[in-house]
């Protein structure tokens, strides 16, 4: 059964798609005015598509039954509750326990606040007996007295004093409340009620409609309730007796999928529908108004409805959120005939409402001087073209128009003069009480005969020539006239005379000064407030009836209301100071920087209907019942963080229970380690219309000195706070009206070595420093007693130290007089062996001038030219160089007592650089020894130039940085040796 019911329905929804697909251009927008309407996509909440039912508590957070879980929104930020299984939630109930019940697939528990304040999920399955374990989604869930409902396709569940009851049937279709009665739908058996712990028929099954399946049961009137159904319509239950309840209008289809039913607080009701959007209908079941894509949803598959403790609507698509402002007194005017064009002016004459804009004239009938927003959306087109104003003057409908002046009538206008664009038009008194127009326009003011049928042209007034487009007459009927680069202008209808004022005749300035008519009298607006002439000084002065409402604030426009109330223009933001007690000013966040800069234009008519014009179209002001909607604003902590590593949620916005009004967040001061002294808060207000504008204000008890400046962020940073007793505040405001404020108190523990623990310690520290101290000095006395003793001692003592020193000191100088010796000793041997060493070197010095003498005498026989040689000659030859074998002896007799001399030099650089030759030893001795390189060149029978390239192969070979002497590195090593 229950897969037939979705065939069923699968078979209605192609049909109404059909119809859609043939009538969606059929349904166009019903009224002038379009209320706002917010989308809230998947990819802004982050959680499931689908959203099947909604629910509100007292803190006005809005609870959605998602795919995904439940999906909580504060105005600001979205947050995601998961059941334990992750399956769908497809309804959600708050309880008399206050706690939010949901369910899904073979899970059923509530939400409720856990220790932190963060919602916490509780089960109540292990209630439910084994076998009933398993079980299909929750569709429905009734708060009924203190018991709690819960319904699946073959099971209710029953949840009362801690215990569930299970009720069986083939196919429970829907569980509801009609007046004070719960009734469940069984498929088999028909309507019954809850009766006593049982269920009891209430309408049987052949009673009812064939495939008859509700959807929802609403309240409609004191005996009456609304029921809505899958694919039998509308009906009306009275008691046992269910009658339909036919809709009528736009071709609706009774037939079709009604998902959901509320009434409005004006007295209709909107239906929800599975494919064609929400339905507005009166008493009588007259559609007044279909709400699809073209209003502004993004979906028109709504699974669920919602009204707000604001009345204002709230939609559960099959793909997003939707938010209908039904019960916002601001609505947008720009139907498809206005082609988004900017709104200049307004005006009601004859029963019709004419709107100028940059792109014509057009008019819409009046029959009802209610809330004009709810005029029927029949407007035509009076005329094309650039219009800047509109007005009812003189008994004239006139328009200011790029291209001249014209008279508007019924569809169609007449010029009057066009060798100009005109902007403004007011009544004056002529000569003779002639009632006369002045109209400014672009360039100057031109005056108008009223002769009652017709306007005659009087031509332009006095020699003013430039754009007058801020025009008034004062009582005295003087025309005033400002220029927003040249000053304001004073022109006399009756002496044509006219004079310029600027910051001469003190005004701020020659700049921005706009000329109105308020209470009676003409004022100036400034970029310093605003300013009044007195005619006794012929100046410009502050105005002191204005200076305490508006002080020096920049005002651009003033406009007079009926009942006295100045409405009025600063920057770009609209306000109103409210007369109807003592002066209040009123904002209107929801027009900031949409109001047509430059040229704006209010046009009050009542309290219910106020028009501004805007960039696009106009906005209409039900300011009656805007003043009602302003309530106090509520604003709580949503969650406070530790700044720690850990980043550990220590408050999550939910007091003792959800549905819980009281903005206290948590009652006991939490205490937290000194670790966490780094906090981080986050707040809201629950504000869905235009959390924008909502504006919020702090402060930190024991830290900041004062309230922080208003601001539009929500959150706030606190690091390194010290250790004491700190409660944090918040309030927020919206339109100059502020909440109440928000607490929430924390200690800071102080770190460990500030804690009492520590201070006893550091006590115990000191006293027994001081004890060390008082052993120290009890010591010092000790030590002075045992010094005066051992001075006693001392001066025994001295005496025989006297006679010891002489003898030391005799003993001494003996030993001086050894070592003076050995010293001469040691001096005379160094001398002597130095002897040697040079006498050594002097001889080598002869045996190398003796082999050169050898090498001469064999070139000498070589050059004789002689072919034999002399015995004698060779003998004197061999006699030569047997003194030369002497040679090598010599140079090891030389090197030892060179190492002698110089404590064993050439051993040590040996040892250092084993790769170093003999000649390159002997090298290193001639250098010690200072000798030139002439003198080494004959030692080592090589020439000078050798010897540079001796040097500089062995500065390579003891790797010598460039920088440094050979010499110097030599004699280094010899001075580390004499250490």
């Amino acid at each position: 059964m229950f897969i037939f019911r979705h065939k069923l329905l699968f078979f209605s929804f192609l049909l109404a798609m059909l119809f859609i697909a043939g009538s969606d251009f059929a349904f166009a927008q019903a009224y002038i005015a379009q209320r706002k309407t917010i989308n809230y996509e998947k990819r802004q909440y982050n959680a499931g598509t689908q959203n099947w039912k909604i629910r509100q508590d007292a803190q006005k957070r809005i609870y959605f039954a998602n795919n995904e879980g439940v999906l909580v929104f504060d105005g600001a930020s979205w947050q995601l509750f998961p059941l334990p299984n992750r399956t769908i939630v497809r309804s959600l109930e708050f309880g008399s326990d206050k706690k939010l019940y949901v369910g899904g697939q073979d899970e059923i528990g509530y939400f409720s606040p856990g220790k932190n304040g963060s919602l916490v999920f509780t089960s109540l399955k292990h209630l439910i007996p084994k076998s009933d374990q398993v079980f299909s989604d929750l569709w429905d869930i009734v708060s009924y007295g203190n018991d709690v409902f819960f319904r699946s396709n073959d099971k209710l569940f029953k949840y009362s004093n801690g215990k569930i009851t299970v009720y069986h049937s083939r196919s429970w279709l829907f569980l509801g409340c009609y007046q004070d009665k719960l009734l469940a739908h069984d498929e088999q058996k028909g309507l019954l009620e809850y009766v006593n712990g049982g269920w009891q028929p209430y309408i049987d099954k052949k009673d009812l409609p064939n495939g008859f399946y509700i959807t929802s049961i609403s309240k409609y009137s004191t005996p009456f309730s609304l029921v809505t159904t899958a694919k039998d319509g509308i009906f009306l239950l009275s008691g046992k007796t269910l009658r339909s309840f036919k809709l009528s209008g736009l071709g609706i289809d009774n037939h079709q999928h009604f998902s959901a039913a509320v009434a409005l607080n004006d007295g209709t009701y909107l239906l929800s529908t599975f494919l064609n959007g929400v339905y507005q209908v009166d008493r009588t079941g007259a559609v007044i108004e279909n709400i699809a894509k073209k209003e502004g949803l993004q979906n028109i598959f709504v699974r669920s409805m919602y009204t707000d403790a604001n009345h204002n609507v709230w939609l559960g698509l099959d793909n997003g959120i939707d938010f209908i402002a039904y019960n916002n007194a601001v609505k947008h005017i720009s139907p498809d005939i206005f082609k988004d064009g900017g709104g200049y002016a307004t005006a009601l004459y004859h029963n019709k409402l004419y709107f100028a804009l940059s792109n014509g004239i057009y008019q819409v009938p009046i029959t009802d001087m209610g809330d004009l927003s709810y005029v029927k959306n029949n407007f035509k087109v009076a005329a094309e073209g650039q219009t800047w104003n509109i007005a009812a003057v003189g008994g004239h409908l006139l328009a200011g128009r790029d291209d001249g002046l014209f008279e508007v009538g019924d569809g169609k206008i007449s010029p009057i003069y066009n060798s100009t664009g005109f902007w403004i038009f007011q009544q004056l008194t002529g000569k003779l009480g002639v009632p006369m127009i002045a109209a400014g326009n672009y360039y100057g003011v031109r005056l108008f005969e009223n002769k009652g049928a017709s306007l005659a042209d009087k031509g332009n007034l006095g020699t003013y020539y430039e754009s007058a487009r801020f025009l008034q007459v004062d009582e005295n009927n003087v025309v005033w006239t400002s220029h927003p680069y040249r000053g304001i202008y004073r022109l006399d209808p009756e002496t044509k005379q006219v004079k310029n004022y600027t910051n001469e005749q003190g005004l701020p300035s020659p700049l921005n000064n706009f000329v109105f008519k308020v209470k009676g009298r003409i004022v100036i607006a400034t970029e310093k407030g605003i300013y009044e002439y007195d005619a006794g000084t012929d100046r410009f002065k502050p105005s002191k009836a204005f200076k305490t409402i508006f002080g020096t604030r920049g005002i651009r426009y003033l406009n007079e209301d009926a009942t006295g109330n100045i409405w009025f223009v600063e920057g770009k933001s609209l306000g109103v100071v409210d007369y109807s007690a003592s002066p209040t000013i009123i904002n209107f966040p929801e027009l900031n920087n949409r109001i047509l800069s430059g040229f704006e234009n209010v046009y009050p008519i009542d309290a219910e209907n106020i028009f501004v014009g805007s960039e696009n179209g106009f906005y209409h002001i039900n300011y009656a019942k805007y003043k009602q909607n302003i309530q106090p604003l509520t604003v709580y902590i949503r969650n406070v963080r530790s700044g720690s590593d850990t980043d550990s949620l220590l408050f999550g916005g939910y007091n003792n229970n959800i549905s819980n009004a009281n903005n206290e967040a948590g009652t006991d001061a939490l205490d937290l380690g000194y670790e966490f002294n780094s906090l981080h808060f986050e707040y809201s207000s629950p504000v869905f219309e235009e959390q924008s504008n909502v504006e919020y204000s702090y402060l930190l008890k024991g830290f900041d000195k004062g309230w922080s400046e208003w601001s539009k962020k929500s959150e706030k940073d606190y690091t390194n706070l010290p250790a004491r007793k700190y409660v944090f505040e918040v309030k927020a405001r919206n339109h100059n009206k502020e909440s109440g404020v928000t607490a929430y108190t924390f200690v800071i523990n102080p770190p460990w070595y500030q804690t009492v623990w520590a201070y006893g310690l550091y006590s115990l520290i000191f006293a027994g420093i001081f004890y060390l101290l008082y052993q120290m000095q009890e010591r010092r006395h000790t030590l002075k007693q045992q010094r005066g003793l051992q001075l006693q001692r001392q001066k025994s003592d001295e005496e025989q130290r006297q006679l010891a020193y002489q003898h030391q000191l005799e003993l001494e100088r003996s030993e001086k007089e050894l070592a003076n010796l050995r010293s001469e000793k040691l001096l005379a041997e160094v001398e002597f062996k130095t002897s040697e060493l040079a006498s050594s070197a002097l001889n080598l010095v002869q045996q190398k001038e003796f082999l050169t003498k050898v090498k001469e005498e064999l070139l000498r026989l070589q050059k004789s030219g002689t072919d034999t040689v002399e015995v004698k000659e060779i003998k004197k030859i061999q006699r030569m160089l047997t003194e030369e074998d002497k040679l090598n002896e010599q140079w090891q007799q030389f090197s030892i007592h060179f190492d002698r001399v110089h404590a064993g030099f050439l051993s040590l650089l040996k040892d250092r650089y084993p790769t170093i030759n003999q000649q390159e030893l002997k090298l290193c001795a001639y250098l010690i020894m200072n000798l030139s390189s002439k003198e080494i060149a004959q030692l080592m029978a090589i020439s000078v130039r050798g010897v540079e390239v001796s040097r500089y192969r062995l500065r390579k070979k003891l790797q010598i940085p460039t920088e440094m002497n050979l010499f110097e590195f030599l004699f280094n090593i010899q001075r580390e040796l004499m250490k």
